[in-house]
Parts: structure tokens; C-alpha cells; sequence
């Protein structure tokens, strides 16, 4: 089968694009015939060293899929051949890869693709969604009538806090950095949506929510503490899942005064209960159409290595080059 891998963690340049044998699914697993993949920042931050963690070799990267059912395991069963299925979760902590014509995945690790949903759109949303459920649902707790701000209302994760966050009832308010960025957040949803680059943040989100915000989900690299405990309200929660190096100043004072708590998460240390949980609502709300990914771009397969030069731009250049999901086609 073609597979984008590595012999060993370095620079996009290092992916390689070539055969490698086809897996026998073990008695737990499925092989799933891939029909689309997604990138994320992890996996850019997992091929280049940046994440510790074990990596087979070599190692096919990649965490998303979402592709057809063609042979299962002896102890398999919830799926059979011919279901189509999405999934998250791979190419860590041991696991390979999805970044193949085929993938060997543990059934707890796969959820039934909805009618009418795409594998491109189901691999686009499984790794952010689940994210923004865990944050939002398990975490922050969100209700319906409270108010909730996230960073960057039209990038893979913020996209999906935006419509979760309205699919349970909350006002959202988000920001973007052009117009046409703005446009895409009140598609998808968003009640406000701030143009920091013209206004600031703090300005119209004082005018905006005046008595201050329940949930702050962050999604920046390196988050502005002051900024965001100033606009909690009191027994607010702010939700961190991005800065893996940062180590800004924290303003311990008006936190605790307010009684507010701080949510750090990663999404892979979810058990597959947790994120069941949270793929079940996922699939639902996707087959009635209320939750899209926002792709950026397809591509194919073989230009893996286009694809994370292209997600490092994005995330770590912060160069705005994408406007949503890379999806690639084997």
C-alpha cells in the first residue's frame, strides 16, 4: 500500500511517500480502507520530536481517518465489512499512523459514519470535534443561555467550539482577523465576532459581554491571562488546549477571587469511554447537518509533505495561509 511516513522524526521534508506492507488487523482491530485523512497541528508537532512519545518504525503519520470497513478481527464486534467508519487517536502513544490506503484500528477507536456525511467531512472533524466536546461538555460544563468566548472562531478547533458551543445554547463571541474570516464565524454560527487586528480584543468584549464571560476557550500558543481572567465572570471557566512552551504570567489574584477554574486537556489522553461519549453527539449532530467541518483544502495523498509545511505555517509561523482543515485523498 502507499503510506506517508518517517524513519525518524525531523523536518516535513523527511515524510516519505512510498510502500509499505498492508497491516493484518489483530483480534481487536478493523482494516479500514481509507477514503480521507485530516491534519493537525500534533501531528506536525509529533513527526518533528517536538512530543515525546513511541514511535514504531517506521512510523506512518497521522491522526484522523475516516474510510471503509474491508476485513475485522476475530474479537471484533461492532463493525463488520462494508461500514464505514471515522476515527481519531492514531499515530500516538504507539499507534501507527493513518496517513495510508490502509489502517489496522482498534474498534474502540472507531465510530459509524453517518448517511450523508462524507469521509472527507468525517475525517476533517474527528480530532477537533471530539477536542471541542471534551472541553466544552466534560470540562467547562457549558449551559444553554451562558456565554462563551473562543480565540480564532474559524481555524479546525475554534470552528467546531463555535458550533458545539451554539448547538448547546450558549451565545458565542468570537474573533477573526479579516472580514472574510468573519463571515465564515457567522456562518458557522457565532453570535459576535471581534476583528482584533482593527479593534483589540478587550475594548468590544467589554461592550459585548459586560458582565463578563462563563467559559474562555483558548486557543492561542501563547495565551494573555491577564486579558482573559478580566473577562470572566465570576465562577468562570477557561479552557486551555494549545502552548505547549509558553509560560506566560498568570494573574493568581483575580483568579481565585472570582472562583474561577483553569481546564488544561490534550485530547489523546481521553479514554475511548470519554470519547465515545463525545463521538456519539458528534455523528448525530453531523448525519442532521448542524456540525461541518471547515475545510481549507484537499489534496492528495502523496503531497504529505506539502500538507505539513503548509500546517506549520499556519500554526507555528503563524502565517494565516490556512482558513480551515487540510484533507488528503489517498
Amino acid at each position: 500500500m502507499k503510506a506517508a511516513y518517517i524513519n525518524q522524526p525531523g523536518p516535513a521534508q523527511s515524510i516519505v511517500y512510498g510502500d509499505l506492507p498492508t497491516p493484518e488487523p489483530g483480534p481487536s482491530q478493523c482494516l479500514v480502507r481509507v477514503g480521507a485523512v485530516s491534519v493537525n497541528p500534533v501531528d506536525t508537532y509529533i513527526r518533528g520530536g517536538m512530543v515525546q512519545m513511541p514511535l514504531p518504525s517506521p512510523f506512518i503519520v497521522g491522526c484522523d481517518l475516516a474510510g471503509t470497513v474491508v476485513q475485522v478481527g476475530s474479537a471484533v464486534t461492532l463493525f463488520r465489512p462494508g461500514d464505514r467508519v471515522w476515527g481519531t487517536n492514531q499515530g500516538l502513544l504507539g499507534r501507527q499512523g493513518t496517513f495510508a490506503e490502509y489502517a489496522a484500528v482498534d474498534e474502540c477507536w472507531l465510530y459509524p459514519t453517518p448517511a450523508g456525511v462524507s469521509d472527507e467531512q468525517a475525517a476533517a472533524l474527528a480530532l477537533v470535534a471530539i477536542t471541542a466536546h471534551l472541553g466544552l461538555v466534560r470540562d467547562a460544563q457549558l449551559c444553554s443561555g451562558e456565554t462563551l468566548f473562543v480565540n480564532g472562531g474559524s481555524g479546525g478547533v475554534g470552528s467546531a467550539v463555535v458550533q458545539i458551543a451554539k448547538i448547546l445554547g450558549a451565545r458565542v463571541i468570537t474573533t477573526a482577523g479579516s472580514e472574510e474570516k468573519a463571515e465564515l464565524c457567522q456562518r458557522l454560527g457565532a453570535d459576535h465576532v471581534i476583528l482584533y487586528r482593527a479593534t483589540g480584543v478587550a475594548s468590544p468584549l467589554k461592550k459585548i459581554a459586560p458582565a463578563g464571560v462563563q467559559v474562555w476557550w483558548e486557543t492561542l500558543r501563547e495565551p494573555d491571562f491577564d486579558l482573559a481572567i478580566g473577562a470572566l465572570a465570576a465562577r468562570g471557566r477557561m479552557v486551555l488546549m494549545a502552548g505547549r512552551e509558553a509560560r506566560p504570567p498568570f494573574p493568581v489574584g483575580p483568579f481565585y477571587v472570582k472562583g474561577c477554574s483553569l481546564h488544561g486537556f490534550v485530547m489523546f489522553l481521553a479514554t475511548p469511554e470519554e470519547q465515545l461519549a463525545c463521538a456519539e453527539d458528534i455523528s448525530q449532530w453531523a448525519g442532521e447537518g448542524r456540525l461541518k467541518a471547515n475545510v481549507d483544502r484537499v489534496l492528495p495523498l502523496s503531497a504529505a509533505t506539502e500538507a505539513h509545511q503548509l500546517q506549520e505555517q499556519s500554526t507555528v509561523e503563524k502565517s494565516g495561509v490556512l482558513h480551515g482543515k487540510i484533507v488528503l485523498k489517498p
